[in-house]
């Protein structure tokens, strides 16, 4: 009995370290329903798509970034935002990475910030290459016959100075704002009252968890409170994405790589 029980353990643990390497595969597409009086009606129904931390690389190749950006297109986005870490840290795989994120499609643009594994100034001149407007520590209006939203980004909070002022500086309390920071833990330093929406990555979901109830590597200096999901403060809310390369090692469970769908939805 007691060598079946082994037995038995040692196959569940194989089954899910073969499983850890098919789950970096398996892509899933989150959809978010915001809802604001302060969206105009002119952006009521517009689709955005969030993409954050591809990491191509060996593990992460060219053909991989295509086929990631062949299901962004087919989604019809009006708009994508994009939360940094498109490489990790080797500037070899930036041309692979931007010649296929160049093939993004939004009518309202594609919009991007950098994570702290991004070389820099490498990573903006690949961004403006390929027709990616670099948001980090910048703010501007996105129009749409006649009526506009704020979206901004921040630099990364460990590797650069993030500043929100650009992005809020010239909005007032009616304006619809969305800020992409690439980590999470830049939230309780939004300003609750002015941004409306908060997307951010750098997590991974935790990678590797204990059923997506428990992540031993989380990435965040509050622990699992911004491993993934949905979290609001005052006005805002955030939405952490789980990324969809790796990092470390080509492997996830129980933490699915996702394209954040999030459709904007206007109350009165």
């Amino acid at each position: 009995m007691f060598k079946k029980l082994i037995l038995l353990i040692i196959l569940i643990m194989g089954v899910a370290v073969v499983y850890s390497f098919i789950e970096p595969y398996m892509i899933e597409t989150k959809e978010v329903v915001i809802q604001s009086d302060q969206i105009p009606q002119n952006f009521d129904g517009k689709k955005i798509i969030f993409v954050t931390d591809i990491h191509c690389s060996q593990f992460f190749s060219e053909e991989r970034v295509q086929s990631l950006v062949d299901q962004v297109n087919a989604l019809n986005p009006d708009m994508v935002l994009l939360g940094g870490d498109y490489v990790t840290n080797d500037t070899s795989y930036l041309e692979p990475c931007f010649s296929q994120l160049s093939k993004l499609n939004a009518p309202l643009g594609v919009y991007g910030v950098l994570g702290n594994n991004d070389p820099k100034n490498a990573t903006i001149t690949a961004m403006e290459n390929a027709n990616i407007t670099y948001i980090g520590n910048k703010g501007l209006w996105v129009e749409e016959n006649g009526e506009k939203i704020r979206i901004g980004g921040v630099g990364d909070l460990d590797t650069d100075v993030p500043y929100q002022g650009p992005t809020i500086g010239a909005v007032t309390q009616k304006d619809f704002v969305i800020l992409v920071s690439h980590k999470p833990d830049y939230f309780p330093l939004a300003n609750k009252l002015k941004i409306d929406l908060v997307l951010a990555g750098h997590t991974h979901g935790g990678q590797v968890t204990l059923f997506g109830l428990w992540a031993p590597f989380y990435n965040s200096r509050y622990g699992q409170e911004y491993v993934s999901g949905i979290k609001k403060s005052g006005n805002s809310t955030m939405i952490i994405s789980n990324g969809i390369g790796t990092v470390n090692a080509p492997l996830r469970f129980s933490a699915r790589p996702q394209i954040v769908v999030v459709t904007l939805k206007r109350v009165t």
